[in-house]
């Protein structure tokens, strides 16, 4: 019987330990990413998506991250809750991603951060805006979007300038209408404008003839409207309808105004609109040439244009963890949890950098990004 010596098989073992080794640092990184593909929120959700792919494909053509590529791995959290955990379980349990992004709506985002608890895998947060989301002692959550209290103080300045003197509400039933009415409102007043009705829609509604008939009675100036943009479409199309003398904002960003100007017309012009991003005039943002860059790849892809303004969030998004993953030197989750604390990320929406909030000890991440109000005038976007 032929018998190798000791040294060929110790040999033959380091090679192979190397060849795994080898294997192993060719494997892409995974990123784990909950978006409402389908669903009440669909338009917005795909939109971030695609912009995620952008950043994706941007950092692989530069060499990826730690020598190896990344790979977005997309779940569509159906505009649902339920969904939504389901997502985040197949993501960290079969998907082993050390790091997530999603998910989009407020109601989405707390439903999916008891799993982030349990399982020790921070989520970059892009769009909700619930106060509780960095408020409830959730350490492994990461958000880039403003909080609807950000939101509301950034708009306080310009409330003498439009001359509001009383102001009524038509908010989403969910934690992303509700909490923004309640921003909006408190704001509102401390600056002596008189609150007057505050009705709310089903996330899945398609009919708000009773909500505009009271508003309307009510005799306000100026109506708050906070809801995705398939809502503020037919909102602005039956307000029109019911000739509504109101001045409509909308607040949250998710009100893609160019979509708007394709889908609901004239009954657009005259409405304004608070979004993080303005893509019609990219030399107003801090970071203009990554701006005008990311214009003109999501123009070159062919996406719907009226998306800019939610595609962005995935942009930044994935830009972050990648700078995270580089700056942690491992794809693990709590190295990553640890450096997304000290990352500094030139953003489409202006530098990136996370303050602490929540209880001691456990304290979750909030970026401070900035606002911006755009009016629709004559079919097209114009600044304030």
């Amino acid at each position: 019987m032929n018998r190798k010596p000791f040294g060929a098989f110790a040999a033959a073992a380091a090679v192979a330990a190397l060849l795994a080794g080898a294997a192993a640092a060719q494997e892409p990184i995974k990123i784990g990413v909950s978006q409402p593909l389908t669903g009440a929120f669909a338009a917005s959700g795909n939109y971030v998506a695609q912009g995620a792919q952008i950043a994706a494909d941007e950092i692989n053509a530069a060499g990826g991250v730690l020598g190896r590529k990344i790979q977005l791995v997309i779940e569509d959290n159906k505009s649902n809750p339920t969904e939504a955990v389901a997502t985040a379980e197949k993501l960290i349990s079969k998907d082993k991603v050390p790091v997530m992004m999603g998910a989009w709506s407020s109601t989405l985002t707390l439903a999916v951060m008891p799993k982030l608890m349990e399982y020790g895998v921070p989520m970059l947060v892009e769009t909700s805006s619930s106060g509780k989301i960095t408020t409830s002692g959730n350490p492994w959550i990461f958000r880039i979007s403003p909080t609807s209290e950000m939101e509301a103080r950034a708009f306080g300045p310009l409330v003498k300038k439009l001359g509001i003197k009383q102001a009524d509400f038509l908010s989403t039933n969910n934690d992303f209408g509700l909490g923004a009415a309640q921003a909006f409102s408190e704001m509102l007043k401390a600056h002596g404008v008189k609150i007057g009705v505050m009705e709310t829609m089903d996330p899945k509604a398609t009919d708000f003839s009773a909500q505009l008939a009271k508003i309307k009675a009510s005799g306000a100036d100026t109506v708050f409207v906070t809801t995705a943009v398939e809502q503020i479409t037919l909102i602005l199309k039956q307000a029109k309808e019911q000739q509504l003398k109101a001045r409509i904002i909308t607040t949250g960003g998710s009100n893609s105004p160019d979509q708007l100007i394709q889908q609901a017309g004239d009954a657009a012009n005259g409405s304004m609109h608070l979004v993080f991003f303005t893509p019609w005039f990219p030399e107003a943002v801090k970071n203009p040439a990554l701006a005008k860059k990311f214009v003109a790849e999501w123009n070159a892809r062919k996406h719907n244009v009226g998306g800019l303004t939610e595609g962005f969030r995935g942009w930044d998004g994935v830009m972050t963890i990648a700078a995270a993953i580089k700056a942690a030197g491992k794809a693990e989750p709590a190295a990553i949890q640890k450096a997304l604390w000290n990352v500094k990320v030139h953003g489409i929406n202006g530098d990136i950098a996370f303050i602490k909030q929540g209880p001691a000890g456990k304290e979750s991440a909030q970026n401070v990004p900035s606002v911006y109000l755009v009016t629709i005038q004559n079919g097209k976007v114009t600044k304030n």
